[in-house]
């Protein structure tokens, strides 16, 4: 009988270059969605495969855009540098990213990418330009002042209702926890301010001309992150799942939102945490009430329209934090414990990067359970025995999955973060 190894050995594929690719272009098909995960968000080799899938998918399959986990101020900012020749260059536009975890979306191997699609964006028309945008909830402060902008300048009579909901919040001083531990102590929140702002908005983008009807589209997207913002903070003091389903929630309806924004036939490549898009049926996260975007969006679109790829790799390097908010650091990332999946892949696989594209009918090791490393923002190497695994059937969370025996760390635009950290729900897995 052929032993585990044997199984794994007949599925890889060398992953050297773009062109090794080619079996993963087949398998997505005429998908729709593709999500792409990572197992750390400071890994080198994760955004730079990413980014070649991503770029053979824009010019190969005609996606219409990238959405990440990150803040849609920010992103939308880049999405301006991509796809307007008139705007600032994407590396401008990236160091200026302030939030932390600033290396996230501030570091080469996303300029790298963004440069690239600003080039390929350049001689195309507008509708056909690829874009960038974020997905996450987080911006509560920056899209109430988005949304102000938008309004003083297009429509100056919804101006008060704005200024109603940021009113609210003023007394926090931006720090979204003071906010949350507010709404339990005194039963009064800015949600009805926020749902009210958001209704005058809705609905209300413009038919006219490309220009007008995206910036109608950023103003109320910055509405709902807004509102979703005050619904995440308030539900996170209260602890439990709740908070990461609003937040999955509310990336997966954006995303649904880009879709339909971007008319009949739009196709759309996600870049986040395999925490977020590896299906949350196939790990212990759904045993505690967790939804997740990689299986929302399974379920919207059906199973033959989206494909999910994970990543990961054995051992190496990563930029990551020993605290919430504290300075990035260049970490080790220990060699995978015995018995998971890094483990399995480290002991079969030859070659230091392998692509598996699963089969209908899934060998034993891809239909069994394992832990499977993800790695936060804040990490501890040392707790790597006991903690930074998900028990995950490998086969079913993904659709593929792109492997790397060793990883480097990425290259942040800047390593020193500044202030207004915000408290994550799931800090060592996200």
């Amino acid at each position: 009988m052929r032993n585990e190894g044997t199984h794994v050995r007949e599925l890889a594929r060398p992953l050297r270059n773009a062109d090794d690719l080619d079996p993963l272009l087949d398998r997505i098909g005429e998908a729709r969605v593709v999500l792409l995960g990572e197992a750390s968000h400071g890994t080198h080799e994760y955004y730079a495969w990413r980014a070649a899938l991503t770029r053979r998918l824009i010019t190969e399959r005609g996606f219409s855009f990238v959405g990440v986990e990150g803040d849609w101020p920010d992103c939308y900012r880049v999405n301006c540098s991509v796809t307007l020749a008139t705007a600032e260059d994407p590396r401008e536009v990236l160091r200026g990213y302030e939030r932390w975890p600033t290396w996230m979306w501030a570091n080469e191997e996303v300029v790298d990418f963004t440069g690239w699609l600003r080039e390929h964006n350049a001689d195309r028309a507008p509708i056909d330009r690829a874009g960038f945008y974020g997905l996450d909830v987080y911006s509560l402060w920056d899209s109430l002042r988005a949304i102000l902008d938008y309004l003083r300048e297009h429509e100056p009579e919804h101006v008060d209702t704005a200024l109603a909901a940021f009113r609210c919040f003023e007394p926090y001083a931006e720090d979204p926890q003071s906010y949350a531990r507010a709404t339990r102590l005194v039963p009064t929140s800015c949600e009805d301010a926020v749902v009210s702002m958001l209704g005058e908005l809705r609905a209300r983008a413009a038919t006219d001309g490309g220009a007008d009807r995206d910036a109608a589209f950023d103003a109320e997207q910055n509405a709902r992150v807004a509102a979703g913002a005050e619904a995440y903070y308030r539900a996170m003091v209260r602890g439990g799942p709740e908070s990461w389903n609003i937040r999955d929630h509310h990336m997966a309806d954006t995303l649904d939102r880009l879709l339909t924004h971007h008319g009949d036939g739009a196709k759309a490549v996600v870049w986040e945490h395999n925490t977020h898009v590896g299906d949350a049926r196939y790990t212990d996260m759904g045993d505690v009430g967790m939804v997740n975007v990689g299986q929302l969006v399974r379920e919207r679109y059906g199973e033959d329209d989206v494909v999910i790829v994970g990543f990961g790799s054995h051992h190496g390097s990563v930029i990551a934090a020993d605290s919430w908010g504290s300075t990035p650091q260049r970490m080790p990332l220990p060699p995978a414990r015995r018995g998971s999946v890094e483990a399995l892949l480290h002991d079969s696989v030859a070659e230091a990067g392998a692509l598996f594209v699963f089969p209908p009918s899934l060998p034993g090791w891809l239909a069994g359970e394992r832990p499977h490393r993800a790695v936060g923002v804040v990490y501890h190497p040392s707790a790597e025995r006991w903690g930074n695994y998900v028990p995950t059937v490998l086969g079913r969370r993904y659709d593929a999955f792109c492997w790397f025996d060793e990883s480097r760390a990425l290259n942040p635009l800047h390593g020193v973060h500044p202030s207004g950290a915000e408290l994550e729900t799931y800090p060592d897995a996200d």
